[in-house]
């Protein structure tokens, strides 16, 4: 059977658009002609093994493409092994044991100190408790690396002002004391000065609480770190996740060593932190450079 009913499917049934279905026919197409190229194994696209498949997967590497691009294309197959298997031309997919190829994960490029130091620092916060709140949240991201869930679960009873430590339950319920710099405990009290001022009745224990005394949503909390990069970055990727990397590769780039930083943020392995180390490449190699005793007898 040719490729054509499933491409009139993937038209007239999933009502994909003209581009995908396009992409997807040259996809089909090109592996077809890979198994008519071979003179091992069947050369009909619907009888395949899946060695035939993995032979493919390994000539696509060495043509240089991408693990991404190499799971774009067996997605496309899997697609089409699926409807075969639902129309009974065949029993079971090639692909059904097939595990994606993997990816190095995307670190986001972190905002630079000034364009941090802008937001922290900048007029533009509404006056009143909203205000306050908003600094507050962007502030204790950047001074501690906290994630968005540890920083909305925030117990009152948790924050202790006075020694300068907050107590965080991270993932696997795992608690770890964060502490607090002088400024940063300077805010947190602004903040607590402004529930009183506005007679803010909390619902709980939580540290953050909206100006209706509620739970700070995630997307409240997503697009205040928006809100505010968009105003000193063109960079297009802001959030909170993003503020936290920043904390990570300006600690990094200070000198700070990874199992500090890989204990502030809360990481199981130093595996997770070392990702953060992409980043501040540039900065590394320039300390290495001005360090280093062989560079220093050329300068």
């Amino acid at each position: 059977m040719s490729v054509k009913p499933f491409l009139d499917y993937l038209l007239l049934e999933k009502k994909y658009s003209l581009h995908t279905h396009k992409a997807y026919q040259s996809d089909l197409k090109a592996f077809q002609t890979f198994i008519e190229s071979t003179q091992v194994g069947t050369q009909d696209i619907e009888q395949v093994s899946y060695s035939e498949i993995r032979s493919w997967i390994v000539v696509l590497i060495q043509e240089g493409s991408s693990n991404r691009t190499v799971n774009r294309k067996l997605s496309v197959l899997r697609s089409y092994y699926k409807f075969l298997v639902r129309i009974g031309s065949i029993e079971v997919s090639p692909l059904k044991e097939h595990r994606a190829l993997k990816m190095a994960s995307k670190v986001p490029l972190p905002f630079s100190e000034q364009e941090v130091l802008d937001v922290l620092e900048g007029d533009f916060y509404p006056e009143g408790y909203l205000g306050i709140l908003q600094k507050t949240i962007l502030n204790l991201f950047y001074y501690t690396g906290i994630r968005r869930s540890e920083l909305i679960e925030l117990k009152h009873s948790n924050v202790d002002l006075s020694s300068g430590v907050l107590k965080v339950l991270g993932k696997r319920n795992k608690e770890r004391l964060l502490p607090l710099l002088p400024n940063m405990c300077k805010q947190m009290s602004y903040l607590l000065t402004g529930i009183e001022q506005e007679q803010i009745e909390r619902k709980g224990d939580l540290f953050f609480v909206s100006p209706k005394g509620n739970k700070l949503s995630e997307a409240f909390v997503y697009e205040t770190v928006k809100k505010y990069f968009n105003k000193v970055t063109t960079k297009t990727k802001k959030s909170p996740h993003v503020l936290r990397h920043s904390f990570a590769s300006h600690l990094l780039d200070q000198g700070a060593g990874l199992n500090a930083i890989k204990e502030l943020l809360g990481h199981q392995s130093i595996a997770a932190t070392q990702l953060y180390t992409h980043s501040s490449m540039s900065k590394i190699q320039e300390v290495y450079k001005n360090a280093h005793p062989r560079e220093k007898n050329n300068l």
